[in-house]
């Protein structure tokens, strides 16, 4: 632990190069909420009851583009009312994450039902390996992706924490039995044979073959399925092969990335969902794993410093999955300097990004411009602030990074 208050990047030495508590972030942060407020044209900055309306907008968009099928329409332009006939198979098993994520933070059965009738769709359209061991075969795809597998695991995980003491001993049951057999998958698709040992292949075929070089994305799902699992669902067995994997996606993704690129995209592809691994190993009370809570708060500085989440202009809601659990560490730990970074950051940009949302209490020029009641746009949030296309898994990572906020930063 930081027990001093120290910058956790002088005491690992990790990332010195690349991460830098900002000796101006106070002055940039005031900045960015300046910019904020001429697009907004309402200086109120974000509190709970704001972020409750968000939630409650963003839920009720996701149940409103349920299809009878049970998975999702992808986009939706709210200004033109028409919808993008393309599809993203792991985005689909993230937004039922999203509803598991949302059911979890306070069981309804409304949400529930939705996220059965969501976990119901993918069993449909998956297969067993002869070892048992599930996959998901999207409809009009030739090719599976891990993460799809990681994510459909993830919703099981965090939907049942919930549910148990809501459904029927026998469907729990059930459902717990897919879940081993995701989790099976996740297990034989790892990489076997260096350089890549210990990550997970990204691709698996219509047969449930694994193959293909690591994607940071998918890495870091899957670490994160293992880990929740293991936390929260009584597989200790898995230990060992978390921390391996999260020691090689480490290497990989972030120290091997940022040496080649300070920038990485590799390593943006694998922030939010190693953060939350890595979070959740730091408080598990497993020996040995304080450097991953260190990991975590370096990654937040990257985040921030270098990769300048502030001032991007496309949605960043993935950035605040990783700095609320950021900031909930430096909390833990009393760094009182994280913390205030970390606090002024999450406000920021959760102020921008819910002025992107329609219908919320924050709504920016572009959105006002344009009065609706559409049901099929309200609760929806734009990936751009005045671009209105409303994609499902935007939606999805903002609504838990606003269910973040609430758990850790507005209680």
């Amino acid at each position: 632990m930081n027990k001093n208050n120290t910058d956790s990047t002088t005491k690992t030495g990790k990332l010195p190069h690349h991460i830098t508590l900002a000796a101006g972030v106070v002055g940039f942060i005031t900045f960015a909420l300046l910019s904020i407020s001429c697009d907004s044209d309402r200086p109120e900055l974000l509190n709970r009851a704001i972020l409750n309306r968000s939630l409650e907008l963003g839920t009720q968009f996701m149940l409103n583009h349920q299809r009878s099928e049970g998975n999702f329409t992808y986009i939706y332009d709210w200004v033109k009312k028409t919808y993008d006939p393309g599809d993203n198979q792991v985005r689909q098993a993230g937004a039922m994450w999203g509803l598991a994520t949302i059911y979890n933070d306070s069981p309804n059965p409304k949400v529930g039902a939705a996220v059965e009738k969501a976990m119901e769709f993918f069993i449909q359209n998956s297969k067993l390996t002869r070892d048992g061991h599930r996959f998901v075969t999207y409809p009009g795809n030739k090719v599976g992706r891990i993460g799809t597998v990681a994510l459909c695991a993830l919703a099981h995980i965090d939907y049942l924490r919930a549910a148990k003491s809501q459904i029927t001993e026998e469907k729990f049951q059930n459902y717990r039995q897919l879940l081993e057999e995701y989790l099976g998958f996740l297990i034989r698709a790892r990489i076997q044979m260096p350089p890549q040992e210990g990550l997970w292949h990204q691709n698996y075929s219509i047969i449930g073959y694994p193959y293909g070089k690591a994607s940071p994305y998918f890495d870091g799902e899957s670490l994160l399925a293992l880990v929740k699992a293991a936390k929260y669902m009584g597989r200790e067995d898995l230990q060992p092969i978390i921390i391996a994997s999260a020691d090689a996606g480490y290497r990989h993704n972030i120290q091997q990335a940022l040496q080649e690129d300070p920038a990485s995209s590799i390593t943006k592809g694998y922030y939010q969902w190693s953060s939350m691994a890595f979070f959740e190993i730091a408080t598990s009370g497993w020996p040995n794993t304080e450097k991953y809570g260190d990991y975590v708060i370096d990654l937040a500085n990257w985040m921030i410093d270098v990769h300048k989440t502030l001032e991007r202009t496309r949605n960043t809601a993935y950035a605040y999955e990783g700095i609320i659990h950021a900031y909930q560490l430096a909390v833990q730990r009393n760094d009182t300097k994280h913390i205030k970074k970390f606090a002024g950051v999450i406000e920021a940009g959760l102020t921008k990004l819910t002025s992107w949302q329609v219908g919320s209490p924050l709504m920016n020029k572009f959105i006002r411009s344009q009065p609706t009641d559409d049901p099929l746009a309200i609760g929806g949030i734009q990936n751009h602030r005045r671009e209105s296309p409303l994609r499902v898994d935007v939606v999805q990572h903002q609504m838990h990074a606003v269910i973040l906020a609430r758990r850790y930063v507005y209680k």
